[in-house]
């Protein structure tokens, strides 16, 4: 049960006693020890109304930038929303350019270039790298900007689904975990796709685990969510998809808890702007020993 049910449910319980109700067939002793029960269920770790920090890397997305900000902003969360463009070169930087200027004469609303709605720019902070590093390095400059208390990472494209967030937070709110993994492989409903992407994606997730001692089953997944105190005790480096495995590496040496929780997964193919290749492969395969062994 989550830290806002059981609040509701201690409330109304509490209210039934002011109005001199207890709980059916108890008495108001045993209705008050219920009351004080259930408060004691609170987790002292537990989060009371946090801040999201939903950290978007970018990089040549203008079919979906828009479209992905629209659905981050409907989930209704106390958040802000932090972007990172790495240079993108298809209009991408131009058109987060004039979300800046919009909020500059105060605008709430940039409007669309996708035929879209208009998408709201009050939650936005915008952030603009001076030479393209990679997703590494963009997810280190918003890791630095965010405020929020616990760090969400959402790629631009539409492969993961922000109707996916209460699942992720839910055990960092409720106060059980410190880090949160999306797993595309604990059957959540997806889209058919790459087998041999499939094989790597599991085969990398095999090698990591066995260099870390964690029982993950898709350490490549782009959902990632921490409290924030556990991102600052960890010194990144990696600028590309070497991320992955670089930040899995480092949480594991601290005594952080983890948990991995199933998602949904829509994934493109190459024509529909798909980046990663196989030379990242290679590259996380490199990462998955340098940084639990010589970092």
């Amino acid at each position: 049960m989550s830290v806002k049910v059981l609040d509701a449910a201690v409330l109304g319980v509490a209210k039934g006693l002011a109005e001199g109700q207890p709980l059916l067939g108890a008495s108001r002793a045993a209705t008050m020890c219920f009351v004080k029960m259930c408060a004691l269920r609170r987790h002292p770790s537990a989060l009371d109304n946090p801040k999201i920090s939903v950290v978007i890397p970018v990089y040549n997305e203008k079919a979906t930038i828009e479209e992905i900000l629209r659905r981050v902003l409907e989930t209704g969360l106390r958040k802000e929303i932090v972007i990172v463009d790495d240079c993108s070169t298809d209009g991408t930087r131009q058109y987060l350019e004039s979300m800046v200027e919009a909020q500059g004469t105060g605008e709430t609303w940039a409007p669309a270039h996708d035929g879209g709605d208009p998408v709201d720019v009050r939650e936005l902070r915008i952030f603009f790298q001076t030479q393209n590093q990679g997703k590494g390095a963009a997810l280190r400059r918003g890791f630095q900007e965010a405020t929020g208390d616990i760090v969400l990472v959402q790629d631009a494209d539409l492969e993961y689904d922000p109707k996916d967030y209460p699942t992720l937070l839910n055990p960092i709110i409720d106060g059980r975990a410190d880090v949160v993994f999306g797993s595309r492989f604990l059957s959540g409903p997806q889209r058919v796709h790459y087998f041999w992407h499939y094989v790597a994606n599991k085969t990398l997730t095999l090698l990591s685990d066995v260099m870390t001692n964690l029982k993950l089953t898709d350490m490549e997944t782009c959902y990632k969510v921490f409290r924030k105190e556990v991102l600052q005790g960890i010194n990144l480096r990696s600028n590309r998809f070497g991320f992955e495995p670089e930040i899995t590496a480092k949480i594991s040496k601290g005594k952080w808890r983890i948990y991995e929780v199933p998602i949904s997964y829509a994934g493109r193919t190459y024509e529909e702007g798909k980046k990663i290749t196989w030379k990242d492969g290679v590259q996380a395969l490199w990462c998955i020993f340098r940084y639990n062994i010589a970092d």
